[in-house]
């Protein structure tokens, strides 16, 4: 079968994204839930946590993305591999998130990739892009302490804005000594990371790590 061809560019604020996604029964989607979350947000056509979940399967793996073709023949590939550590759902993260998080068992979001989100050059279009404030809250109230948000782009403003935006928040703090990583600490690169270094150019990473909780009631039961 041939791939499903989808656009490229989907504007998130469009009217007919602004429904936010139903949150599933987790207890249905995966068979060992108290094993730790990897959120995938942004995942296109899966293949990075398709990979990521054969290669640990004592996680458990959530793709997000707002192109719903993607995400029907994701879920098809997943089936015809029998991962039951993996599932994928449409979603317009923007306004989804919150509503998917806090239905899931507390504490077992433990890992977060935003991965070369597209980049909306105009600045009148600076909204559209996926790492928005709100966005960065909403992952501090949800992912453990200790947990990681890695972050990455061949864009490097992009770079500089997703990583300013955690910056931002107190309950992230940046690691490593140099700006950017020089090597993605993941075991898996996505496909757009090996085509950009099969080029030769650059790509701009960094890694954040969630230090406490602004919740009393959260950080008491994680």
């Amino acid at each position: 079968m041939s791939p499903v061809r989808v656009r490229q560019h989907v504007n998130p604020l469009s009217s007919k994204f602004q429904t936010p996604a139903a949150s599933p029964e987790w207890e249905k989607i995966y068979i060992q839930q108290n094993l730790p979350l990897h959120l995938d947000i942004g995942c296109a056509r899966g293949r990075f946590v398709l990979k990521m979940a054969q290669v640990e399967p004592n996680w458990n793996f959530l793709g997000l993305e707002i192109r719903e073709p993607l995400v029907v023949e994701a879920n098809r590939i997943r089936d015809e591999m029998e991962l039951t550590n993996l599932h994928y759902m449409f979603a317009n993260v923007n306004n989804s998130l919150d509503s998917l998080l806090s239905t899931l068992p507390v504490g077992s979001l433990q890992k977060v990739t935003i991965q070369f989100p597209d980049p909306w050059f105009k600045n009148r279009h600076a909204k559209r892009r996926v790492v928005q404030p709100e966005l960065v809250t909403e992952l501090a109230k949800y992912i453990a302490v200790g947990g990681e948000v890695f972050l990455q782009s061949d864009i490097e403003f992009v770079a500089v804005e997703m990583c300013d935006r955690f910056d931002e928040n107190p309950t992230f703090e940046k690691l490593g000594t140099t700006t950017w990583l020089a090597e993605n600490p993941l075991p898996v690169p996505t496909e757009r990371e090996i085509a950009t270094q099969n080029k030769g150019e650059p790509v701009y990473r960094a890694l954040f790590r969630k230090l406490k909780s602004d919740i009393p009631e959260l950080s008491d039961k994680l």
